[in-house]
Protein backbone atom coordinates (compact mmCIF):
# COMPACT_ATOMS: atom_id res chain seq x y z
CA UNK A 1 0.00 0.00 0.00
CA UNK A 2 1.03 3.32 -1.03
CA UNK A 3 1.81 5.99 1.93
CA UNK A 4 -0.56 8.19 0.32
CA UNK A 5 -3.56 5.06 0.24
CA UNK A 6 -2.70 4.79 4.12
CA UNK A 7 -2.96 8.76 4.69
CA UNK A 8 -6.32 8.57 3.13
CA UNK A 9 -7.30 5.97 5.10
CA UNK A 10 -6.93 7.99 8.07
CA UNK A 11 -7.29 11.17 7.57
CA UNK A 12 -10.81 11.61 6.08
CA UNK A 13 -10.80 9.72 2.52
CA UNK A 14 -13.75 7.17 2.16
CA UNK A 15 -13.24 4.50 4.29
CA UNK A 16 -12.49 1.09 1.97
CA UNK A 17 -14.55 -2.13 3.24
CA UNK A 18 -13.59 -5.51 1.58
CA UNK A 19 -15.97 -7.68 0.56
CA UNK A 20 -15.12 -11.10 0.12
CA UNK A 21 -17.35 -13.64 -1.04
CA UNK A 22 -18.06 -16.45 -3.52
CA UNK A 23 -18.98 -15.03 -6.97
CA UNK A 24 -18.28 -17.91 -8.77
CA UNK A 25 -18.40 -21.44 -8.02
CA UNK A 26 -20.93 -24.11 -6.43
CA UNK A 27 -21.88 -21.88 -4.03
CA UNK A 28 -22.56 -18.27 -5.48
CA UNK A 29 -26.17 -18.22 -4.92
CA UNK A 30 -24.70 -17.57 -1.32
CA UNK A 31 -21.92 -15.11 -2.47
CA UNK A 32 -24.73 -12.91 -3.95
CA UNK A 33 -26.21 -12.75 -0.87
CA UNK A 34 -23.22 -11.23 1.32
CA UNK A 35 -22.14 -9.27 -1.67
CA UNK A 36 -25.83 -7.63 -2.41
CA UNK A 37 -26.34 -7.25 1.58
CA UNK A 38 -22.86 -5.77 2.83
CA UNK A 39 -23.40 -3.34 -0.83
CA UNK A 40 -26.66 -2.09 0.17
CA UNK A 41 -25.82 -0.93 3.72
CA UNK A 42 -22.56 0.80 1.80
CA UNK A 43 -24.88 2.43 -0.58
CA UNK A 44 -27.69 3.40 2.46
CA UNK A 45 -25.03 4.98 4.70
CA UNK A 46 -23.15 6.74 2.14
CA UNK A 47 -26.82 8.16 1.07
CA UNK A 48 -27.36 9.27 5.06
CA UNK A 49 -23.99 11.47 4.70
CA UNK A 50 -21.47 8.58 5.91
CA UNK A 51 -20.04 8.22 8.96
CA UNK A 52 -18.59 11.90 10.83
CA UNK A 53 -18.52 12.86 6.94
CA UNK A 54 -16.33 10.12 5.61
CA UNK A 55 -18.01 7.75 3.31
CA UNK A 56 -17.38 4.10 2.76
CA UNK A 57 -16.39 2.43 -0.56
CA UNK A 58 -16.50 -1.25 -1.26
CA UNK A 59 -13.59 -3.13 -2.89
CA UNK A 60 -14.94 -6.40 -4.12
CA UNK A 61 -13.13 -10.02 -3.89
CA UNK A 62 -14.28 -13.41 -5.44
CA UNK A 63 -12.44 -16.10 -3.85
CA UNK A 64 -14.76 -18.98 -5.58
CA UNK A 65 -15.62 -20.83 -2.47
CA UNK A 66 -11.59 -22.08 -2.88
CA UNK A 67 -9.28 -21.56 0.05
CA UNK A 68 -6.43 -20.52 -2.50
CA UNK A 69 -8.28 -18.25 -4.33
CA UNK A 70 -9.44 -16.74 -0.75
CA UNK A 71 -5.59 -15.80 0.31
CA UNK A 72 -5.10 -14.25 -2.79
CA UNK A 73 -8.64 -11.83 -1.94
CA UNK A 74 -7.03 -11.26 1.49
CA UNK A 75 -3.77 -10.03 -0.06
CA UNK A 76 -5.29 -7.89 -2.60
CA UNK A 77 -7.17 -6.32 0.00
CA UNK A 78 -4.08 -5.75 2.68
CA UNK A 79 -2.72 -4.27 -0.82
CA UNK A 80 -5.42 -1.94 -2.13
CA UNK A 81 -5.77 -0.67 1.88
CA UNK A 82 -8.48 -1.90 2.81
CA UNK A 83 -8.43 -2.26 7.18
CA UNK A 84 -11.79 -3.66 7.34
CA UNK A 85 -13.47 -7.13 5.42
CA UNK A 86 -16.66 -8.04 5.17
CA UNK A 87 -16.53 -11.66 4.37
CA UNK A 88 -16.52 -14.62 3.65
CA UNK A 89 -19.23 -17.27 3.41
CA UNK A 90 -17.40 -21.02 3.71
CA UNK A 91 -15.52 -21.46 6.79
CA UNK A 92 -13.02 -23.62 4.86
CA UNK A 93 -11.76 -20.16 3.43
CA UNK A 94 -12.81 -17.60 5.99
CA UNK A 95 -10.19 -19.18 8.35
CA UNK A 96 -7.27 -19.12 6.48
CA UNK A 97 -7.96 -15.61 4.63
CA UNK A 98 -8.47 -14.65 8.49
CA UNK A 99 -4.69 -15.16 9.13
CA UNK A 100 -3.65 -12.79 5.81
CA UNK A 101 -5.97 -10.14 7.29
CA UNK A 102 -4.19 -10.53 11.21
CA UNK A 103 -1.03 -9.94 9.61
CA UNK A 104 -2.30 -7.05 7.67
CA UNK A 105 -4.22 -5.46 10.53
CA UNK A 106 -7.31 -6.38 8.57
CA UNK A 107 -10.48 -6.52 10.74
CA UNK A 108 -12.86 -9.13 9.47
CA UNK A 109 -16.71 -9.81 9.80
CA UNK A 110 -18.31 -12.82 8.80
CA UNK A 111 -21.57 -12.86 7.92
CA UNK A 112 -22.08 -16.51 7.11
CA UNK A 113 -18.89 -18.69 8.76
CA UNK A 114 -19.75 -20.94 11.53
CA UNK A 115 -17.26 -23.01 12.03
CA UNK A 116 -16.06 -22.66 15.57
CA UNK A 117 -12.42 -22.82 14.92
CA UNK A 118 -12.87 -19.58 13.50
CA UNK A 119 -12.99 -17.26 16.51
CA UNK A 120 -11.10 -20.18 18.74
CA UNK A 121 -7.52 -19.20 18.24
CA UNK A 122 -7.32 -16.66 20.23
CA UNK A 123 -6.83 -13.60 17.50
CA UNK A 124 -8.17 -10.16 17.58
CA UNK A 125 -9.59 -9.59 14.05
CA UNK A 126 -12.68 -12.43 13.89
CA UNK A 127 -15.70 -11.60 14.39
CA UNK A 128 -19.43 -12.78 13.02
CA UNK A 129 -22.50 -11.40 12.85
CA UNK A 130 -24.03 -15.29 12.42
CA UNK A 131 -23.62 -18.04 15.59
CA UNK A 132 -21.25 -21.17 15.93
CA UNK A 133 -21.75 -24.84 14.61
CA UNK A 134 -22.05 -25.87 18.67
CA UNK A 135 -24.46 -23.51 19.17
CA UNK A 136 -26.44 -25.07 16.07
CA UNK A 137 -25.48 -28.36 16.49
CA UNK A 138 -26.92 -27.96 20.01
CA UNK A 139 -29.97 -26.81 18.42
CA UNK A 140 -30.31 -29.72 16.00
CA UNK A 141 -29.17 -32.60 18.03
CA UNK A 142 -31.19 -31.67 20.99
CA UNK A 143 -34.39 -31.46 18.08
CA UNK A 144 -33.72 -34.76 16.27
CA UNK A 145 -33.38 -36.57 20.04
CA UNK A 146 -36.69 -35.09 20.95
CA UNK A 147 -38.66 -35.33 17.51
CA UNK A 148 -36.99 -38.65 16.32
CA UNK A 149 -35.80 -40.56 19.47
CA UNK A 150 -36.85 -43.94 18.01
CA UNK A 151 -36.34 -43.20 14.11
CA UNK A 152 -32.88 -45.02 12.63
CA UNK A 153 -31.02 -41.73 11.60
CA UNK A 154 -27.80 -41.60 9.41
CA UNK A 155 -25.61 -38.63 9.55
CA UNK A 156 -24.02 -37.86 6.44
CA UNK A 157 -21.31 -34.41 5.45
CA UNK A 158 -19.54 -33.01 2.95
CA UNK A 159 -15.78 -33.54 5.26
CA UNK A 160 -15.46 -29.77 4.71
CA UNK A 161 -14.41 -27.45 7.81
CA UNK A 162 -17.91 -26.30 7.99
CA UNK A 163 -19.97 -29.53 6.70
CA UNK A 164 -17.93 -32.02 8.97
CA UNK A 165 -17.80 -29.03 12.13
CA UNK A 166 -21.35 -28.70 11.85
CA UNK A 167 -22.11 -32.69 11.62
CA UNK A 168 -19.84 -33.60 14.81
CA UNK A 169 -21.32 -31.07 16.85
CA UNK A 170 -25.06 -31.83 15.67
CA UNK A 171 -24.26 -36.01 16.79
CA UNK A 172 -22.09 -35.10 19.62
CA UNK A 173 -25.65 -32.95 21.09
CA UNK A 174 -27.66 -35.98 19.43
CA UNK A 175 -25.39 -38.69 21.64
CA UNK A 176 -25.89 -36.54 25.07
CA UNK A 177 -29.67 -36.65 24.96
CA UNK A 178 -29.26 -40.50 24.61
CA UNK A 179 -29.25 -40.81 20.46
CA UNK A 180 -28.10 -43.48 18.47
CA UNK A 181 -26.49 -43.06 14.95
CA UNK A 182 -27.46 -46.25 12.50
CA UNK A 183 -24.93 -44.91 10.09
CA UNK A 184 -22.06 -41.70 9.65
CA UNK A 185 -20.73 -41.20 6.42
CA UNK A 186 -18.43 -38.40 4.20
CA UNK A 187 -19.16 -37.45 0.66
CA UNK A 188 -17.20 -35.59 -1.90
CA UNK A 189 -18.67 -32.55 -2.46
CA UNK A 190 -18.70 -31.47 -6.14
CA UNK A 191 -20.16 -34.32 -7.51
CA UNK A 192 -23.55 -34.97 -9.68
CA UNK A 193 -24.32 -38.83 -8.55
CA UNK A 194 -24.87 -39.70 -5.15
CA UNK A 195 -26.72 -43.18 -5.74
CA UNK A 196 -23.84 -45.39 -3.91
CA UNK A 197 -24.46 -43.18 -0.44
CA UNK A 198 -27.88 -43.62 -1.02
CA UNK A 199 -27.91 -47.31 -1.28
CA UNK A 200 -26.39 -47.67 1.61
CA UNK A 201 -29.39 -45.33 3.25
CA UNK A 202 -31.41 -47.14 2.08
CA UNK A 203 -30.09 -50.70 3.08
CA UNK A 204 -29.70 -49.35 6.57
CA UNK A 205 -33.61 -48.26 6.25
CA UNK A 206 -33.20 -44.85 7.31
CA UNK A 207 -36.10 -42.59 8.89
CA UNK A 208 -34.26 -39.44 8.90
CA UNK A 209 -30.73 -38.08 7.33
CA UNK A 210 -28.68 -35.39 9.17
CA UNK A 211 -26.61 -33.92 6.70
CA UNK A 212 -23.96 -31.15 7.38
CA UNK A 213 -22.41 -29.16 4.38
CA UNK A 214 -24.11 -26.96 1.57
CA UNK A 215 -27.07 -26.50 -0.36
CA UNK A 216 -25.76 -28.14 -3.78
CA UNK A 217 -25.45 -31.46 -2.95
CA UNK A 218 -27.71 -31.22 -0.15
CA UNK A 219 -30.57 -31.24 -3.08
CA UNK A 220 -28.82 -33.53 -5.18
CA UNK A 221 -28.68 -36.16 -2.53
CA UNK A 222 -32.58 -35.54 -1.63
CA UNK A 223 -33.73 -35.59 -5.04
CA UNK A 224 -31.94 -39.01 -5.96
CA UNK A 225 -33.17 -40.94 -2.63
CA UNK A 226 -36.81 -39.75 -3.95
CA UNK A 227 -35.84 -40.95 -7.05
CA UNK A 228 -34.52 -44.50 -5.60
CA UNK A 229 -37.46 -44.84 -3.57
CA UNK A 230 -35.68 -43.32 0.01
CA UNK A 231 -38.72 -41.14 1.43
CA UNK A 232 -36.72 -40.07 4.55
CA UNK A 233 -36.46 -36.74 6.01
CA UNK A 234 -33.16 -34.56 5.40
CA UNK A 235 -32.09 -32.10 7.85
CA UNK A 236 -29.63 -29.52 7.74
CA UNK A 237 -27.87 -26.53 8.64
CA UNK A 238 -27.88 -22.61 7.66
CA UNK A 239 -26.12 -23.47 4.26
CA UNK A 240 -29.19 -24.74 2.94
CA UNK A 241 -30.98 -21.53 3.23
CA UNK A 242 -31.12 -20.72 -0.17
CA UNK A 243 -34.15 -20.89 -2.81
CA UNK A 244 -31.88 -22.57 -5.22
CA UNK A 245 -32.30 -25.65 -3.07
CA UNK A 246 -35.62 -26.25 -3.59
CA UNK A 247 -35.09 -25.33 -7.16
CA UNK A 248 -31.95 -28.49 -7.07
CA UNK A 249 -34.21 -30.95 -4.52
CA UNK A 250 -37.46 -30.17 -6.40
CA UNK A 251 -40.70 -31.65 -5.33
CA UNK A 252 -38.49 -33.75 -2.19
CA UNK A 253 -37.93 -30.50 -0.90
CA UNK A 254 -40.73 -30.31 0.73
CA UNK A 255 -40.45 -31.49 4.58
CA UNK A 256 -36.68 -31.04 4.80
CA UNK A 257 -35.67 -29.21 8.48
CA UNK A 258 -33.01 -26.85 8.99
CA UNK A 259 -31.74 -24.60 11.36
CA UNK A 260 -31.27 -21.39 10.93
CA UNK A 261 -31.66 -17.70 12.88
CA UNK A 262 -35.17 -16.30 13.36
CA UNK A 263 -36.41 -15.03 9.65
CA UNK A 264 -34.42 -11.92 10.12
CA UNK A 265 -36.98 -10.36 7.02
CA UNK A 266 -39.71 -9.95 9.60
CA UNK A 267 -37.50 -8.27 11.92
CA UNK A 268 -39.17 -4.12 13.15
CA UNK A 269 -35.25 -3.19 12.32
CA UNK A 270 -34.93 -4.41 8.82
CA UNK A 271 -38.19 -3.49 7.25
CA UNK A 272 -36.56 0.03 5.64
CA UNK A 273 -33.37 -2.36 4.44
CA UNK A 274 -35.94 -5.24 2.93
CA UNK A 275 -38.15 -2.16 1.48
CA UNK A 276 -34.87 -1.22 -0.48
CA UNK A 277 -34.02 -4.93 -1.46
CA UNK A 278 -37.38 -4.96 -2.72
CA UNK A 279 -37.09 -1.83 -4.91
CA UNK A 280 -34.48 -3.46 -6.80
CA UNK A 281 -35.87 -6.78 -7.14
CA UNK A 282 -33.50 -8.40 -4.44
CA UNK A 283 -35.02 -11.23 -1.82
CA UNK A 284 -32.76 -10.15 0.70
CA UNK A 285 -33.39 -14.10 2.20
CA UNK A 286 -30.88 -16.24 4.32
CA UNK A 287 -27.10 -14.01 4.54
CA UNK A 288 -28.06 -11.05 3.06
CA UNK A 289 -29.01 -9.22 6.22
CA UNK A 290 -26.19 -10.77 7.91
CA UNK A 291 -23.93 -9.14 5.34
CA UNK A 292 -25.60 -5.90 5.99
CA UNK A 293 -25.41 -6.07 9.71
CA UNK A 294 -22.01 -6.40 9.59
CA UNK A 295 -20.98 -3.14 8.07
CA UNK A 296 -23.46 -1.56 10.07
CA UNK A 297 -21.43 -3.03 12.89
CA UNK A 298 -18.12 -1.62 11.42
CA UNK A 299 -19.72 1.75 10.69
CA UNK A 300 -21.03 2.06 14.39
CA UNK A 301 -17.27 0.99 15.56
CA UNK A 302 -15.95 3.79 13.16
CA UNK A 303 -18.23 6.23 14.46
CA UNK A 304 -17.68 5.57 18.31
CA UNK A 305 -13.28 5.33 17.48
CA UNK A 306 -13.04 8.05 14.56
CA UNK A 307 -10.37 5.10 13.13
CA UNK A 308 -10.46 3.52 10.45
CA UNK A 309 -7.89 1.48 12.11
CA UNK A 310 -8.69 -2.22 12.09
CA UNK A 311 -7.18 -2.93 15.59
CA UNK A 312 -8.56 0.11 16.94
CA UNK A 313 -12.22 -1.09 15.90
CA UNK A 314 -11.86 -4.75 16.95
CA UNK A 315 -10.71 -3.27 20.68
CA UNK A 316 -13.97 -1.40 21.00
CA UNK A 317 -16.41 -4.47 19.87
CA UNK A 318 -15.08 -6.48 21.97
CA UNK A 319 -15.78 -4.28 24.74
CA UNK A 320 -19.43 -5.82 24.58
CA UNK A 321 -21.31 -2.94 23.53
CA UNK A 322 -24.78 -3.68 21.95
CA UNK A 323 -25.09 -2.23 18.06
CA UNK A 324 -28.51 -1.42 17.01
CA UNK A 325 -28.52 -3.57 13.49
CA UNK A 326 -31.07 -4.89 10.79
CA UNK A 327 -30.61 -8.18 12.58
CA UNK A 328 -31.39 -6.81 16.10
CA UNK A 329 -28.61 -5.77 18.99
CA UNK A 330 -25.63 -7.05 18.20
CA UNK A 331 -22.58 -7.40 21.42
CA UNK A 332 -19.62 -9.65 20.81
CA UNK A 333 -17.63 -11.59 23.56
CA UNK A 334 -13.89 -11.89 23.34
CA UNK A 335 -13.73 -13.74 21.10
CA UNK A 336 -15.39 -11.73 18.44
CA UNK A 337 -18.55 -14.34 18.75
CA UNK A 338 -22.47 -13.07 19.25
CA UNK A 339 -23.18 -12.74 22.96
CA UNK A 340 -26.86 -14.35 21.90
CA UNK A 341 -27.98 -17.50 21.06
CA UNK A 342 -31.12 -17.30 18.06
CA UNK A 343 -31.30 -20.77 15.85
CA UNK A 344 -34.12 -22.12 15.46
CA UNK A 345 -35.30 -25.16 13.53
CA UNK A 346 -37.49 -24.69 9.93
CA UNK A 347 -39.18 -26.79 7.41
CA UNK A 348 -39.45 -26.02 3.93
CA UNK A 349 -43.20 -26.20 3.19
CA UNK A 350 -45.42 -25.76 -0.02
CA UNK A 351 -46.90 -22.68 -0.12
CA UNK A 352 -50.54 -21.68 -1.72
CA UNK A 353 -47.87 -20.54 -4.69
CA UNK A 354 -46.79 -23.73 -5.17
CA UNK A 355 -43.40 -22.79 -4.25
CA UNK A 356 -41.55 -24.19 -1.45
CA UNK A 357 -39.79 -22.45 0.85
CA UNK A 358 -38.81 -21.81 4.99
CA UNK A 359 -39.78 -18.47 5.10
CA UNK A 360 -42.61 -18.26 8.03
CA UNK A 361 -42.30 -21.66 9.16
CA UNK A 362 -40.70 -22.22 12.20
CA UNK A 363 -41.00 -25.22 14.55
CA UNK A 364 -41.31 -24.99 18.27
CA UNK A 365 -38.33 -26.47 20.29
Amino acid sequence: MTAGAAQAQDKGGPVKIGIAAPLTGPYAAFGAQVKNGASQAIEDINKAGGIKGRTFESVVGDDASDPKQGVSVANKFAGAGVKMVVGTYNSGVSIPASDVYLDAGIIQITPASTNVKFTDRGMWNTFRTCGRDDQQGAVAGAYLADHFKDKRIAFVHDKTPYGKGLADETQKAFKAKGGKAVMVEGINPGEKDYSALVSKLKSANVDLVYYGGYHTEAGLILRQMHDQGLKAIVAGGDAVADKEFAQIAGPAAEGTLMTFPADPRKNPNAQAAVAAFKAKNIDPEAFTLYAYAAVQVLAKAVAETGSADGKALADWLHQGKPVETVIGPIAYDTKGDITRLDYVMHVWTKGPDGKIDYSGHELTP
